[in-house]
């Protein structure tokens, strides 16, 4: 079947990969390390997608202001790094999804807002040989939802936005496509459910990896 887009560009976490398991471990380590409560896996599961400082910030209490914070944030960072492959893997469906858009000859690319490094480290590990192009998280271009990574991944892969199409699973996922002028698909098995997504604007959805292949 020939793909309606020639480019498809994806979030990572929470659609691609099922991360969430090891970002709570990471976040709770750091926070039991200085005395701080534990959070469960459902307040993280709403604290992911605007990048680990965030998750952070609204995990520590008092956020940023805490005067722990620095150092809480950098043992997360550790941590995470360490073990950030421990749990992750793709959700059911994604490398068949992605095999499938390969062979259609649709190019394709992750962007996220985790840090640089883990997003180039799990790309590697999990998508080699299928996705060309990661951007995460960087000092000089501005996290999701502003379009600062979309535009860097359609000049690595030599493209234009006409020919795009954005996949994630939350609403800043929803803000960046709308940001970077491409339509969306929202995905229902991450971290955002199907309510929460039509609230904030969700038009395409797919409820399994296939039909992102099959329909769009």
């Amino acid at each position: 079947m020939i793909s309606r887009y020639g480019t498809y560009i994806f979030d990572l976490d929470g659609t691609l990969l099922d991360s969430l398991t090891d970002l709570y471990l990471s976040c709770n380590y750091a926070l039991k390390a200085f005395g701080m409560p534990e959070r469960t896996l459902d307040e993280v599961r709403c604290f992911v997608g605007n990048g680990v400082r965030k998750l952070m910030e609204r995990a520590v209490p008092g956020g940023a202001g805490h005067p722990q914070f620095d150092d809480t944030y950098a043992l997360f960072r550790q941590h995470y790094m360490q073990h950030n492959l421990d749990h992750t893997c793709p959700y059911p469906g994604i490398l068949d999804m992605l095999r499938q858009l390969k062979a259609n000859g649709c190019g394709m690319a992750i962007v996220s807002n985790k840090f640089y490094a883990a997003t180039q480290e799990l790309a590697r590990h999990f998508f080699y040989g299928l996705i060309e192009v990661a951007i995460g998280e960087c000092e000089d271009i501005r996290k999701k939802p502003a379009p600062d990574t979309v535009i860097e991944a359609m000049r690595q892969l030599g493209v234009g936005r006409e020919e795009c199409v954005y996949v994630g699973d939350s609403d800043v996922d929803i803000d960046t496509a709308k940001n970077s002028g491409m339509p969306c698909i929202s995905v229902l098995w991450g971290f955002r459910d199907k309510a929460f997504l039509l609230s904030h604007g969700a038009t395409d959805l797919a409820a399994l990896p296939a039909e992102i292949t099959n329909v769009f």
